[in-house]
């Protein structure tokens, strides 16, 4: 005979009383990679990229080795997604309300923050462990730069595109002139990298030179129309 389970207990999801005793919620698979993602941030915070292990990522992330395979089939994809979440913190694509203002305003939208955290020490560790790991896994260094800087600089193309389209601006290569963009906008990363005591941009200081690169990129590729109007 089995015994029946107390009016005061709750069943989970299964219909078994064992949540009552502690047993952890299933995640969702959305839950799952976020604990994923950050656990891979925490371990190449701490030990580097080089440290960052498959069996060192899982435990941070309190889950085994076959769960995590099962999310990500190798370390190269896991480093990959990660980078593709870093890189959303920072640009995302303009929505349909946003696309219908002024391009100095889009622009603004789209760089603003890639300026602000440009020189964040989540950024700078992401960088010092891909130069320290690119001659041993160029794999991993492409990646990065294919997920973080080239994927920023495709967004903006986008959008000059739609820019010479609309006839805001004159353009000859939008993949070129969008690289140019956001080196003008990003302050370099060697200071910081390379000097310890090197001061990153304050937030005021990243906001007064993306207005700068703004004014010098816009003048710069103003059609003759709007140059006129201007003068």
């Amino acid at each position: 005979m089995t015994l029946s389970q107390p009016a005061h207990a709750t069943p989970d999801a299964a219909g078994s009383p064992s949540a009552r005793r502690g047993r952890p919620a299933q995640l969702t698979g959305a839950e799952r990679e976020a604990r994923i993602l950050d656990a891979i941030e925490q371990v190449v915070a701490t030990k580097g990229l080089q440290g960052a292990s498959m069996a060192a990522i899982a435990r941070a992330a309190a889950m085994s080795k076959r769960t995590l395979y099962a999310c990500y089939p190798s370390r190269d994809a896991l480093f990959e997604a990660w980078v593709r979440r870093l890189r959303a913190a920072f640009v995302r694509p303009l929505t349909a309300d946003e696309r219908a203002l002024p391009l100095r305003a889009r622009l603004r939208r789209l760089l603003r923050r890639e300026v602000e955290d440009g020189a964040s020490q989540t950024r700078l560790t992401v960088l010092r462990a891909i130069i320290a790991e690119a001659p041993r896994h160029p794999d991993l260094a492409r990646a990065f730069l294919r997920e973080g800087p080239r994927a920023v600089r495709r967004t903006v193309a986008e959008e000059l595109s739609r820019a010479v389209e609309n006839g805001e601006i004159v353009a000859g290569d939008v993949n070129a002139t969008a690289h140019l963009l956001c080196d003008m906008v990003c302050a370099s990363p060697l200071d910081p990298l390379i000097d310890p005591d090197a001061a990153p941009l304050s937030a005021a200081e990243a906001e007064a030179r993306l207005e700068r690169a703004l004014d010098v990129f816009l003048n710069g590729a103003a059609t003759p129309q709007r140059a006129e109007r201007s003068g």
